[in-house]
């Protein structure tokens, strides 16, 4: 079992920035694909940014590439997604997702832990 619980969501308004927290604990952090993703109100989860267990692979949805860049710190079991240049449209609940496999398994869908989400409110 992994335990998620996100943090760093608030109210910011567009152009600002905001940088969510992962916290893990329970089994080991780093043998996991780690990743972030999203639901705004009346819409399906979405795929934001993933990061494979050692850092060299990244992946973004075409709405975060340039603006959103994922990270982890394994000694720390921590997972981050810093956001610049936030926009109105990134409003959502974000959540923090495990996944055993791989980052194309992540970016589909594939999870096998979740955190309870963290609110992003972007003002116009």
């Amino acid at each position: 079992q992994v335990q998620l619980v996100e943090s760093g969501g608030g109210l910011v308004q567009a152009g600002g920035s905001l940088r969510l927290s992962c916290a893990a604990s329970g089994r080991t952090f780093s043998l996991y694909v780690m990743g972030w993703f999203r639901q705004a109100p009346g819409k399906e989860r979405e795929f934001v940014a993933g990061v494979s267990r050692s850092s060299s692979t990244t992946n973004y949805a075409d709405s975060a590439k340039g603006r959103f860049t994922i990270s982890r710190d394994n000694a720390k079991n921590t997972m981050y997604l810093q956001m610049n240049s936030l926009k109105a449209e990134d409003t959502a609940v974000y959540y923090c997702a495990a996944g055993g496999s791989t980052i194309a398994s992540m970016t589909a869908g594939m999870v096998d832990y979740w955190g309870r989400g963290t609110q992003v409110t972007v003002s116009s």
